[in-house]
Formats: structure tokens, C-alpha cells, sequence
């Protein structure tokens, strides 16, 4: 019999339609998809040189649970040099992806009951883990028009003696939007005299394309007590199956817990990937990322331009990550089926809006090449036609 805490979890709508269109694309059909949060670019050589250099050293044995200690020391430099956080080895540890580093903070701190606040849309995982640890989730419903943040009145209003944590995601997937460091001021006042956890998801932190990054536990003496900081490489040096992924706190012991909850389960994450993380935290593939960014900054613009000539879909210019958040409210009030239509019919794989709490909504990846995205986005434009008919 299977536990009733598994069988809360659905399954990821995101996993599930990207491995839907590479079945179908296995079969002989022209798939284009947009659905995979996954850099197409390769992993920096510099990096790919660091995890030969490891086999060849045999770094290939058990290490400490949370890291060697020149990882975590790398992962301290970085916080410091590009987000002003001072955090010792000790409130540092390493985990199995950013989506290993969230289970066990949540398995670590959220009770049965525990409410926690997530801003929608939001990252498909968040509210399947709050479950699954017996939380209860409270959804900030935000849309285009107020640029997919929430706002500190909404907060205050979520608020009550059983909230537990706050989830903020920036910049954001699957909308790409950024929280400034006078939003973030705000936010935090309102946290002010309570016991609430921030859990700042900054996974995308290097792919900002507009004005200055703020993390979350910068702004305020009290924001840095009471933030996890959680970030990684998949996504700004194209490392997502290398699985590395890494939780900073204030509170040692939290950081403890997690640990001892590792220890458990995972253990420490790969020797060799550990080897390979400090490549690409210490600024050796800075040239790379800067490239990256470039590149997807480009596609962004062409897709933005491309989807807003379609009559009656809308999106706004993100500001970060590699995700248009498109409207469909004048063509559809249903995303999961038009997001299987389109596959369907125009053989075009993108994220329902209903997968990260936002009805009336797609998610577009543009972490492809410009002419992907020109063919996909022409397929949906005449997919959209045909609906309007």
C-alpha cells in the first residue's frame, strides 16, 4: 500500500509533457518544445576540465555530508562578492539540486498544519513539497498586470499564527519577473516581530537582464536572519544534470538539521560535481555565462515581439530566467487543453498556465535557438487562428 504522503504529490506537469513530446519525437514527429526549464547550451569547458581533473585525482570517495570544505568556501565567496551575504562553512550546505536543497529544508521546519505562503504563478514543486511534509499551502494569486509580484498588503493579509514560511521565487519561473530591493524592503517589513521563514529561490539570479540583482537577505538585518538562501548552477552555467544545488542560513541550526536529514537519505552529493561547482562558482566561467545571457536576451526579444503580434495572445518582456508567461485569456479559459492541442495538432510542446496555479496562461521556453523559436511561435500563431475561427 502506498502513504497517503505520496499519493498527495502529483506528478510534474512539466516532466510530464517534456517526456510526452520526446516519446512522440522518437516516433518520426517534427516536435518542437518549448516545455524543459534547460539550458541548450553545453557545460563550460572550464568546468567539464575541473571534473576530469577530479577523476583523474580519484576525488572519488565518501566526503562530508555537507560538502567539502573548499566547496562550501567557494559558495561563502560567492554569496559575498555577489550578494553582499556573509555566511560561514558551517551555514552552508550542499545538496542534489536546488529541489533536494528545498525537501530537506521543508522536511526540516514545516509541521503538520504549518501554513506556507507562495506567490502564484509559482514553480511547480513548491506546493507538492509543502504538502507532502504535511503543510497546508496559501496561494498570493498575482497576474501580468501588476507584474507577477505581490504586494506587502497581500502579504500582510496571508499572515496569520500558523504561517510558517514564505516562499519568494526571483527571478521567477515561470515568469520571469524580478523583486527589487525596495519591493523586497517592503516585504520584509512585514515580516518584522514574526517567526517566519523566508525561503528565497534564486536560482536565476545570473540570468537577470535588467537593472541590479538584489537577493533576498540582503536587504535587511532582519531579512538575513530569517532567510534560506538557495541557489545552484543548472541554469546559469548549463549544469543541470550534474545535480548541485545549495542552501546559506543564518541559523547554524538549521543548516544542522538539514545535515543530520541528509546524512540519512542522500548522504553527501557528488564527489566530482563538487570538484566541478567550484569551477563554476569562483568566476572561472564568467565569460561563459556573460555569452549565455547575450544569447537569451536575443531570443527573448525576437519571442516577446513574435507572440504579441499574435492577435489575442499577450505576454510581458521578463526580466530575468528564460520564460514567456503568454496569455491566452481571449482564446482559451482551459491551458491544459490547449497546451495538448497544440502538441496535438501543431506538434508544439509548451507548460499549461494550471501547472503553476495561473489558469489562462502558457509557459514558453526560449532556451533554444532563434530559428526554434521562430517556427514554434509561427505553429502557435496559426494554432491560434484556427481556435478563433
Amino acid at each position: 500500500m502506498i502513504t497517503k504522503r505520496v499519493n498527495t504529490l502529483s506528478e510534474s506537469i512539466t516532466i510530464a509533457i517534456t517526456t510526452l513530446a520526446q516519446e512522440l519525437k522518437a516516433e518520426g514527429k517534427d516536435i518542437l518544445s518549448f516545455s524543459a526549464g534547460e539550458p541548450d547550451f553545453g557545460t563550460p569547458q572550464v568546468i567539464k576540465d575541473a571534473a576530469i581533473d577530479a577523476i583523474n585525482n580519484d576525488i572519488t570517495k565518501y566526503t562530508a555530508v555537507d560538502g567539502v570544505l573548499p566547496l562550501r568556501e567557494a559558495i561563502a565567496t560567492k554569496l559575498k562578492r555577489d550578494n553582499g551575504l556573509t555566511y560561514a562553512p558551517n551555514q552552508i550546505i550542499a545538496n542534489n539540486g536546488a529541489k533536494h536543497s528545498l525537501f530537506n529544508l521543508f522536511s526540516a521546519v514545516i509541521e503538520d498544519g504549518a501554513e506556507v505562503i507562495i506567490p502564484s504563478p509559482y514553480w511547480v514543486t513548491y506546493p507538492e513539497l509543502v504538502k507532502y511534509c504535511g503543510g497546508k499551502v496559501v496561494e498570493i494569486h498575482t497576474q501580468d498586470t501588476d507584474g507577477f509580484k505581490i504586494t506587502p498588503e497581500q502579504l500582510k493579509n496571508a499572515i496569520n499564527d500558523k504561517t510558517r514560511m514564505l516562499i519568494l521565487t526571483t527571478p521567477s519561473n515561470p515568469t520571469g519577473s524580478i523583486y527589487t530591493k525596495d519591493e523586497l524592503t517592503a516585504l520584509g517589513k512585514v515580516l518584522e516581530g514574526t517567526d517566519i521563514i523566508v525561503a528565497s529561490d534564486e536560482m536565476y539570479e545570473k540570468l537577470t537582464y535588467k537593472g541590479t540583482f538584489t537577493s533576498c537577505a540582503s536587504v535587511s538585518d532582519d531579512m538575513y536572519k530569517r532567510t534560506v538562501t538557495i541557489n545552484g548552477l543548472s541554469k546559469s552555467v548549463a549544469m543541470t544534470g550534474w545535480r548541485f544545488g545549495y542552501m546559506a542560513a543564518a541559523d547554524t541550526a538549521l543548516i544542522k538539521a538539514t545535515k543530520k536529514l541528509q546524512s540519512q537519505s542522500t548522504s553527501n552529493i557528488n564527489s566530482i560535481t563538487q570538484m566541478a561547482a567550484i569551477a563554476g562558482l569562483d568566476g572561472s566561467a564568467d565569460a561563459d555565462i556573460a555569452m549565455m545571457r547575450d544569447a537569451f536576451i536575443a531570443r527573448r526579444d525576437e519571442a516577446v515581439k513574435l507572440i504579441n503580434d499574435i492577435d489575442g495572445l499577450s505576454v510581458l518582456k521578463p526580466d530575468g530566467a528564460f520564460y514567456l508567461f503568454v496569455n491566452i485569456k481571449e482564446v482559451s479559459s482551459d491551458s491544459l487543453t490547449f497546451a495538448k492541442d497544440l502538441l496535438d495538432k501543431k506538434f508544439v510542446a509548451v507548460v499549461p498556465g494550471v501547472a503553476f496555479g495561473s489558469e489562462g496562461y502558457f509557459r514558453l521556453s526560449f532556451a533554444t535557438d532563434i530559428d526554434t523559436i521562430r517556427d514554434g511561435i509561427s505553429r502557435i500563431a496559426e494554432f491560434v487562428k484556427e481556435l478563433k475561427k
